[in-house]
C-alpha cells in the first residue's frame, strides 16, 4: 500500500482530481470533522459534491471524523495563528501545542493496523484528505506519520 496526503486550498477542482487520477488513488479518506469548505472556488470539496465526483472516478470514499481535531484543538491552533499574525489559509506549520494535543487525543490509542483493515484489502493507493494547502500545516501529516511508522509505508504529499 502507498499512502498519500492531499489538501484542497490552492487547487482548482481540475487540479485536485487530476492529482488523484495521476496517482491512481483508489481509496479516499476524509479526515475532516466538518465536511464543508468556505469559498465558492472550493465547493467541489464539500461532502456530497466530493463524494459524487469520487464515485464517478471509481474511488472509494471513507469518512473518519474521529481522526479530525476537536473544536478545542482548532481553537488552540487559531489562537497561535492569531498570535503570530498568520491567516489560517497561510499557515505553514502546526503549533507545538496543537501537535502535542492531537497526538494525545487522537493518536495515543490509534491502531494503524486496525485503520488499514477498515480500508479493505483492495486499498492500494490511499489518500488522507483535509483542507490545508501544505502538509506541514495539517493534522493529516501527523496521521500519515503514525500510520506509516509501524507499517513502513511510503508517504507522498500531493
Amino acid at each position: 500500500m502507498h499512502l498519500f496526503t492531499i489538501g484542497v486550498y490552492g487547487s482548482t477542482a481540475d487540479e485536485f482530481f487530476k492529482k488523484l487520477t495521476d496517482n491512481r488513488i483508489d481509496t479516499f479518506c476524509d479526515v475532516r470533522h466538518r465536511r464543508a469548505v468556505r469559498g465558492s472556488q472550493y465547493a467541489f470539496a464539500n461532502s456530497q459534491r466530493l463524494q459524487d465526483r469520487l464515485e464517478q472516478q471509481g474511488i472509494k470514499y471513507l469518512h473518519f471524523p474521529e481522526l479530525a481535531p476537536s473544536q478545542e484543538m482548532i481553537k488552540m491552533q487559531d489562537e497561535a495563528d492569531h498570535e503570530h499574525h498568520i491567516r489560517r489559509r497561510d499557515r505553514a506549520e502546526l503549533s507545538p501545542e496543537f501537535v502535542k494535543e492531537y497526538k494525545k487525543q487522537c493518536l495515543h490509542n490509534f491502531d494503524a493496523g486496525e485503520f488499514i483493515e477498515k480500508l479493505g484489502s483492495d486499498a492500494k493507493n490511499v489518500v488522507l484528505f483535509c483542507v490545508e494547502k501544505t502538509p506541514e500545516a495539517c493534522h493529516r501529516t501527523l496521521l500519515a506519520e503514525k500510520i506509516s511508522s509501524g507499517k513502513k509505508l511510503k508517504v507522498t504529499h500531493l
